[in-house]
């Protein structure tokens, strides 16, 4: 895989959570053992499905090169490989972080 940046949707109550923390931890991390992430042309995709009508959302733009934890492209939704995170995001791999709606 290139070093094309990986995103993640969260809401800004749940980042906030952990803006005094060196990482942020998704809910899915602890039900599922990774962070949901998407690649650029994911996005919408996610949004569309997940995301309809949630306010006050944020997407993280990630650089996976500085990542502590594995990042494995794992087949998902519509047989689609999709990045997934294998532990706590180190905030000082994000790269960026903008508000969606």
């Amino acid at each position: 895989m290139s070093n094309e940046f990986v995103y993640h949707v969260v809401t800004a109550t749940d980042w906030a959570r952990w803006q005094d923390k060196p990482t942020y931890e998704a809910g899915s991390l602890a039900s599922e053992g990774f962070i949901h992430l998407s690649t650029e042309e994911q996005v919408a995709g996610v949004l569309e499905r997940y995301y309809q009508g949630v306010p006050d959302l944020l997407l993280v733009q990630i650089d996976p090169a500085r990542l502590t934890h594995e990042l494995k492209y794992d087949v998902s939704t519509n047989n689609d490989r999709f990045p997934h995170l294998y532990g706590p995001l180190n905030k000082d791999a994000v790269v960026s972080v903008a508000t969606i709606r």
